[in-house]
């Protein structure tokens, strides 16, 4: 019983005694790699010396841009105009005189009108004469529906007393069809009329037309 209870106070007193900081002098306890896995060790040897740790992260600095325009918000110049409505779109055409007009319409969800939009902006800085205009399909569908406007990209070419010459669909790999139908309609000429600008179509009217979703072309 004797020998218990003197047991029982040296551990007291080994729990009871107070925690003396380590001597500058007295060398580190590195424990024996032996006696522990090697990933432990090395967990331990980053702990003890945290500026080795800290030497293997790189630091990056991260700079945000100022946020841009869309793409389909960028124009080529004053000769690319964006309307938003049916009475903008004939107030454009009816003051454009016998000056050519292509009119996209896009989406901007549309990934062949993103692709081919470069392009058309290009074509317009070369051709200062002709006035491009761009049509959201989304926020005109009435009118794109009574224009029978079903795939996107898709262009209309309107002139003067002529009204509508020509409309097709194309995408970037089919660029060229543009490019014709600008060399056969981007001639001299005179008008005899007053301009009819999206011709005998009836856009300011009520008719109910069965809306469908515009659909890409395919490349």
């Amino acid at each position: 019983m004797a020998d218990s209870l003197l047991r029982s106070s040296l551990l007291l007193s080994r729990f009871n005694a107070p925690l003396l900081p380590p001597s500058p002098n007295a060398p580190l306890h590195k424990p024996s790699s032996s006696k522990i896995p090697a990933r432990l060790a090395a967990v331990a040897s980053s702990t003890r010396y945290p500026e080795k740790r800290l030497s293997r992260f790189k630091v990056y600095a991260v700079v945000e841009e100022e946020d841009g325009p869309k793409w389909w918000e960028k124009n080529a110049g004053p000769n690319m105009i964006d309307v938003h409505s049916t009475q903008e779109f004939i107030d454009v055409l009816s003051k454009a005189g016998d000056r050519l007009v292509i009119v996209e319409f896009y989406g901007t969800w549309c990934g062949s009108c993103r692709a081919l939009f470069p392009k058309l902006c290009k074509t317009a800085e070369e051709h200062p004469e002709i006035l491009f205009v761009k049509v959201n399909f989304d926020e005109n569908k009435p009118m794109c529906k009574r224009l029978n406007v079903r795939v996107l990209p898709y262009f209309h070419f309107y002139r003067g007393a002529d009204g509508q010459l020509e409309s097709f669909s194309c995408s970037l790999a089919k660029f060229q069809k543009i490019k014709d139908a600008i060399q056969t309609h981007n001639t001299d000429r005179c008008s005899i009329g007053p301009p009819r600008g999206v011709g005998d179509l009836d856009l300011l009217g009520t008719t109910s037309t069965q809306e469908r979703p515009a659909e890409a072309p395919s490349r």
